[in-house]
């Protein structure tokens, strides 16, 4: 869900160009946010347990969170700015949230767009009916689609993408509610995780490409809960059921849950960054443990880039921790805590100058002196963006003592934005975008520099998929970005004229579960679709 604050401030007599542009630097150029979101029905405690749910999201954001909760057909909202128990410190706050279901939505930072208008889920109050949204990703042409609703007369409450999708559910002429969402979901483009929650139904909704990671849970009563991470379910107790499925449309009500679709026309492209950096360790996406998977890039990477006469591996809390203990193994050598995180400091990406940021890091990440001294340092993160926090990090280690500093990445080089809902910065501000791997050595003070290859990165998340293409998304590492991204088109024109950068065409035939294998003990439809629950699932294939 990323925000567009200054949209709102757009004249929409300039020229269309000039909007975007506009839209593009502002919104690229601070770090956006990926968000968490969580849903459950049919539980009298059902906004305690969202929760509780959310609290295993925090990860995915960290600025505002909220909830809505459904008591007898009429919603409830409780939102606000901070961490989730900053907005429910007070117990009044989810006493306040009665009701037998609920939403929740935790977002991260972003600049300018700071205001709790922008806190999900939001919330539309109609003269016949309410609605809730709550939002994981970013749409691609979403500065069009409000230009145009706009000059239709569309007031907007919030400067978030997400509200689109509310006046265009509303504005829909189709007779019932589930075909105006179909109608209105036609018209948007880009990464959408979607949970809609109505008096009388919650709705999940995922885009076409699987950008973002949303899954289905049952609790030991048979109520069905939709997140965005399958360590969510653990916490609450509820058992994995399956993974929502690009292009499905997925209804839970009192009478149980209907899997339809609102297009055919799907791929699967799963953001690798979910598994590098934003998921958390414990979860599964399509089958595919996190932790394993960061193990195995660590592996991938001793391999591709051993450092000679290394003493011991030193992971970055807390991403970096799976992909270190890789490392140590294939390199046969020590993995250790050389460095210790301050898990009650605010992130370091949001201090707005250099000496605030270096001053952070070093509040945020301790040097354990006695493991770096003397010791020549392989240094394992998860990714290099702007390269500043990896200078401090050097810096920390060569002040404690560090004979040499060798730091390694498991994954590869950040050469261009993400449009699909992770935050990324301009191409114009990503160090691996503008400079060598010598000058990138240079600029972060360390004594050698080397990444993980995109085919190791793919081989080593190892996706049991068998359709066309690798099933994930690898564009900030390669270029090859699985679908247009509309709005943001002409802020890579210069890389596309160049050969650097392609945009495959939205998909014309359908993915079908089946080319997951991890997929294949999973209850199956003639059509190919997943059966969530044989006992009491319905089937609404259009």
């Amino acid at each position: 869900m990323k925000h567009n604050e200054h949209v709102s401030q757009i004249n929409t007599g300039d020229a269309h160009s000039a909007e975007v542009e506009r839209a593009l630097d502002l919104n690229t150029k601070s770090l956006n946010e990926e968000c968490g979101i969580f849903g459950v029905w049919g539980r009298d405690d059902a906004a305690q347990i969202t929760y509780y749910g959310l609290h295993a999201l925090q990860h995915r954001g960290q600025e505002g969170a909220g909830i809505v909760s459904n008591d007898a057909g009429h919603l409830w909202q409780e939102r606000g700015l901070g961490l989730l128990s900053d907005v429910f410190r007070d117990t009044a706050h989810i006493e306040a949230l009665q009701g037998t279901a609920a939403i929740g939505h935790v977002r991260y930072a972003t600049a300018g767009s700071h205001g709790v208008e922008n806190i999900q889920p939001l919330m539309a109050n109609f003269h016949d009916m309410q609605i809730a949204l709550a939002h994981n990703g970013n749409l691609t042409n979403a500065l069009s689609l409000r230009r145009e609703l706009e000059q239709q007369g569309a007031i907007f409450q919030s400067s978030s993408d997400s509200e689109i999708l509310l006046h265009l559910i509303r504005r829909s002429k189709a007779d019932s509610f589930t075909d105006k969402i179909k109608e209105a979901l036609g018209k948007i483009r880009g990464g959408f995780a979607y949970l809609l929650l109505t008096p009388t139904a919650m709705y999940a909704v995922l885009d076409p490409h699987a950008f973002r990671p949303f899954v289905i849970g049952q609790m030991p009563d048979g109520n069905y809960i939709v997140t965005s991470e399958t360590a969510a379910l653990s916490v609450v107790g509820a058992k994995f059921v399956r993974d929502v499925q690009p292009g499905e449309l997925i209804t839970i009500d009192d009478e149980g849950i209907t899997i339809d679709t609102y297009t055919t026309k799907t791929t699967l492209n799963i953001d690798a960054m979910e598994y590098i950096y934003f998921a958390r360790p414990d979860s599964n996406i399509y089958g595919v443990n996190v932790h394993q998977a960061r193990k195995r890039m660590g592996l991938a990477l001793a391999k591709e880039q051993p450092v000679p006469d290394a003493d011991v591996v030193v992971g970055v809390p807390n991403s970096s921790l799976s992909a270190a203990i890789g490392y140590a193994e294939g390199a046969g050598i020590p993995n250790e805590m050389g460095l210790v995180k301050n898990q009650y400091i605010a992130r370091t990406f949001i201090e707005p100058t250099q000496d605030k940021r270096e001053r952070a890091v070093r509040m945020k990440l301790s040097v354990v002196d006695d493991v770096v001294r003397g010791k020549n340092i392989v240094l394992i993160d998860d990714s290099i963006v702007r390269g500043t926090t990896s200078m401090y990090i050097v810096r920390m280690l060569k002040e404690a003592g560090a004979k040499s500093v060798h730091v390694r990445i498991a994954s590869p080089v950040f050469k261009f934005p993400s449009f699909y809902g992770i935050d990324m910065q301009t191409t114009k501000e990503l160090l691996g975008a503008n400079h060598s791997i010598e000058s990138m050595t240079r600029m972060i003070e360390a004594d050698s520099l080397a990444f993980l290859s995109v085919n190791a990165l793919i081989k080593a998340i190892d996706l049991p998929y068998h359709g066309e293409g690798s099933g994930l998304t690898t564009a900030y590492f390669d270029g090859q970005y699985p679908s247009p991204i509309y709005d943001y088109a002409q802020s890579l024109q210069t890389f596309v004229d160049k050969g650097e950068v392609t945009f495959a065409p939205e998909p014309t035939t359908t993915y079908h579960p089946r080319q997951v294998a991890s997929l294949h003990n999973q209850e199956f439809l003639p059509d190919g679709t997943i059966h969530a629950n044989p006992q009491c699932a319905k089937t609404n294939i259009s």
